[in-house]
């Protein structure tokens, strides 16, 4: 018997031409959606993806809280327990068994270590008063770096510290969303509002102008308007950690790298690279928090250039292979000839004016190495280390069997039970991620630092 042919072999072209529907308008793409959309319940049961509406965190036992919370020997923080009967005594399974936490609990404990503990020890972080909060956005074209799960680790370790954090993502597909356990229903509950807002400010303002040279005013369409409306704190959703909020991302959000090319089109003195950064500080988020992170898409958008110019501190993850650290090159060419058009553009106008020239600047820029194999990698991290010197973070964040998509795979390491797991391999990929936000956290209180120092002693 012959072999069968290919299946892309005699095919009939009038069989083809039955099957295709007469024509294919833009309105299919609403049915496909409202049928996508009535069967996502029944895929997410399917898939066991029901983390999406969790709202329970997870318990956090003595052995943890001793050894990464609060530093302190076992016995003398059961002592403690025992001498303050009216601190958070915890639960356990059995009695006699090891006692289980709940965060809000530890932060209870780790205020009253703050205020009655060794003064040798560090068991609140620093934070100084009257600071905003600090953002760090983490960036890169590359894709599958971890720019979203570095992001969901760093607000995690942030708020098991102590700090109250807040993300937002940038990335219209909602990966962020997804680790949190809260993703945006529709545009109005991302970003999109607050940069609608900024423009219609600016849009106000212009139209005064306009009237009193006796000009017409530019009229605001029904998103600007519901926009002036809205708060930043309307768009911000709380997660299952008590100190750690959200402003998620939808598809919807795509719209944006269309739309804030219209309006600049339209008001060409709106900056819309100041957008972020202006709204979280007049909607007080940069106030209410002390941590914002911030996770961009894998394109050099409006989106992302808005969120790398919000930033204090810049992260670029990528992985130690030639392609990753090629494409991260041109990402970081890019991203100086973006910034360095805006300048150029901005300035040539400032200067005929007399006025103040805008000047891009961060606090801190660093590359970190993600999902290193060090059995395969050594060499190629020794040669970018070599090269790119302190702008590389020496550290590198080593790749962890916990993380991932397939059976006994967490999506962050926090979040993990430690008993469902060997031990040895939970801790090393707790301090895995632990090391990067050490790495984060120095670079974030030396923000604060520099900017006391600029205007003051505390």
């Amino acid at each position: 018997m012959p072999p069968a042919l290919p299946p892309y072999f005699g095919l009939d072209p009038d069989a083809a031409l039955a099957a295709l529907p007469a024509e294919t308008a833009i309105e299919s793409f609403v049915g496909i959606a409202r049928a996508a959309a009535s069967g996502r319940q029944d895929l997410i049961r399917h898939t066991a993806a029901s983390f999406l509406i969790k709202d329970d965190l997870r318990l956090f036992s003595t052995w943890e809280i001793t050894r990464y919370l609060i530093p302190i020997a076992q016995g003398h923080f059961r002592r403690v327990l025992k001498q303050n009967p009216a601190l958070p005594q915890g639960r356990s399974d059995t009695p006699g068994g090891a006692r289980w936490f709940t965060l809000e609990e530890v932060m209870q404990l780790k205020a009253h270590f703050g205020e009655e503990g060794s003064k040798a020890k560090e068991y609140l972080p620093y934070r100084p008063a009257g600071m905003q909060a600090r953002i760090c956005t983490l960036a890169n074209l590359v894709a599958s770096t971890g720019k979203t799960t570095n992001v969901a680790h760093l607000a995690m370790s942030a708020a098991l510290d102590g700090y109250k954090v807040l993300t937002i993502d940038l990335d219209p597909q909602g990966g962020l969303g997804v680790i949190l356990g809260r993703r945006a229903e529709n545009e109005w509950q991302t970003v999109l509002p607050l940069l609608a807002k900024h423009y219609a400010q600016h849009l106000r303002s212009e139209n005064q102008r306009r009237l009193d040279r006796g000009d017409p005013p530019v009229p605001l369409d029904d998103m600007l308007d519901r926009a002036l409306g809205t708060s930043g704190s309307d768009l911000v959703q709380p997660t299952r950690w008590p100190n750690l909020d959200h402003i998620g991302a939808h598809l919807d959000l795509a719209r944006a790298e269309l739309q804030i090319p219209a309006w600049q089109m339209q008001g060409r003195s709106w900056k819309p690279w100041n957008a972020l950064k202006e709204m979280l500080a007049s909607e007080g988020l940069l106030d209410a928090y002390d941590v914002v992170l911030i996770d961009t898409g894998p394109s050099l958008g409006t989106l992302t250039i808005g969120g790398v110019a919000a930033a204090d501190i810049l992260f670029v993850p990528l992985g130690a292979t030639l392609d990753d650290f090629d494409a991260t090159t041109r990402f970081l060419k890019a991203l100086h000839a973006t910034f360095r058009m805006i300048e150029d553009s901005e300035n040539q106008a400032a200067r005929a004016l007399g006025r103040e020239e805008t000047r891009f600047f961060w606090d801190a820029v660093r590359l970190l190495v993600t999902r290193y194999d060090e059995a395969t990698q050594a060499e190629n991290a020794a040669l970018m280390q070599a090269s790119l010197g302190s702008a590389l973070v020496p550290r590198r964040q080593a790749l962890t069997p916990l993380i991932g998509q397939g059976e006994g795979r967490v999506r962050a390491v926090y979040e993990a039970d430690y008993r469902n797991f060997n031990r040895e391999i939970y801790s090393r990929a707790r301090e895995s991620f632990d090391a990067t936000y050490a790495t984060f956290k120095q670079l974030l209180i030396g923000t604060w630092r520099r900017a006391i120092e600029a205007t003051g002693p505390e």
